[in-house]
């Protein structure tokens, strides 16, 4: 039996730290940071909604970044590990429940129609106004901007923003 490997100080990143090429990425992350967290909608709901989008990319740095302020945040462990089954989860609330299938929407393929069709829209506007469903779309925004980073540069999970990089 072989023991998991727990320490990452072999692991690599594909691509140096993104900030001594564009310095101004630091001021555009927490200029996104500022305008989700804005109070519209709960500070897990954006932790959730972004987890999600981690975890259906198959983003490790992203579902391990956001488990973890998660936890810091106080959220229960069951919600944490449930979102990846959220639909039969009884942890969620329901706007937690649409923003869920909202994100899902955005980001998986709907070979039969539109993405986000009229009625999840619907179902999306029962629970937040118009500066919560902003907010809720900018938060799904944020994870996607810096998915292709995940993807492509794969800084290491774990690691704080700035150390996640070769050097």
């Amino acid at each position: 039996m072989t023991t998991p490997v727990t320490e990452q100080d072999d692991l690599q990143s594909r691509l140096p730290d993104p900030a001594q090429f564009f310095p101004e990425l630091g001021q555009i992350a927490g200029a996104m940071s500022k305008a989700t967290l804005n109070g519209a909608i709960p500070q897990a709901t954006v932790g959730l909604v972004q987890l999600r989008a981690g975890q259906i990319v198959g983003s490790t740095y992203h579902t391990v970044r956001q488990t973890g302020l998660l936890r810091r945040a106080g959220e229960a462990e069951e919600r944490i590990t449930a979102v990846a089954s959220w639909r039969d989860a009884p942890y969620f609330t329901g706007a937690e429940r649409v923003a869920l299938e909202l994100v899902e929407a955005v980001l998986t393929s709907n070979q039969g129609g539109e993405r986000v069709p009229d009625e999840l829209y619907e179902r999306t506007r029962a629970h937040y106004d118009d500066k919560g469903l902003w907010t809720l779309t900018l938060a799904i925004g944020q994870i996607c901007f810096f998915i292709p980073v995940a993807l492509i540069a794969r800084p290491i999970p774990g690691k704080p923003p700035g150390k996640n990089y070769r050097g």
